[in-house]
């Protein structure tokens, strides 16, 4: 549940991908980053935590799926920081697939903040860490969950499921590493299925 950082940080992950494409060493990565300012927070504190998150996120991602974020288009960028978050996290990797992929397929294409909550309490019951987040810490995580998904481009800013179009390249970048993770997107089996032929 490491995720209060904040969004997607697109520009910053290309940069960071582009760093460790050169370097192929995270640790190198995270001191050039931070030396170089990639960041660009207020804190070095904030930036170090930045940095922290966004390395772990691509650590993720195989070099198929870097290459792709480091040049496809501005869609495929945010679907492959999708994947790479929803990796990093398993709780937002099971609301993709478990929530917001299912309500997708019922044609229920309104994510409300009640459905992340009932999500959030149906996992507390497994995991009694969640149990110990003060109220607070909840409402900003499905905060920034939210905000990831808008980001994305998996959410309007209605809250309302957008339909995912995968590239050919995506889709065979994730699914050689897992194909069940284009489970994440909102994607029905058929559209996934198409997408791996």
């Amino acid at each position: 549940m490491s995720f209060t950082a904040g969004g997607l940080f697109l520009r910053e992950s290309v940069e960071i991908a582009e760093l460790f494409l050169t370097q192929g060493d995270w640790k190198a990565v995270r001191y050039m980053a931070l030396n170089q300012n990639l960041i660009q927070s207020r804190t070095a504190s904030s930036s170090k935590r930045v940095c922290r998150e966004i390395c772990l996120r691509l650590e993720k991602l195989h070099e198929a799926e870097l290459n792709v974020l480091i040049e496809g288009s501005l869609q495929e960028q945010q679907q492959i920081l999708w994947v790479g978050i929803c990796r990093r996290h398993r709780f937002i990797y099971e609301f993709a697939s478990e929530i917001i992929r299912e309500k997708y397929l019922q044609i229920n294409l309104d994510l409300r903040p009640e459905d992340y909550d009932a999500f959030f309490n149906a996992k507390a019951e497994w995991h009694d860490e969640l149990e110990q987040l003060t109220e607070s810490t909840r409402n900003k995580l499905r905060q920034v969950v939210f905000r990831m998904l808008r980001e994305a481009d998996i959410l309007t800013k209605a809250n309302s499921i957008n339909p995912v179009i995968l590239s050919a390249q995506v889709a065979r970048a994730v699914a050689s590493h897992s194909p069940d993770d284009l489970k994440i997107f909102p994607l029905s089996d058929r559209d996934i299925r198409e997408l791996l032929q």
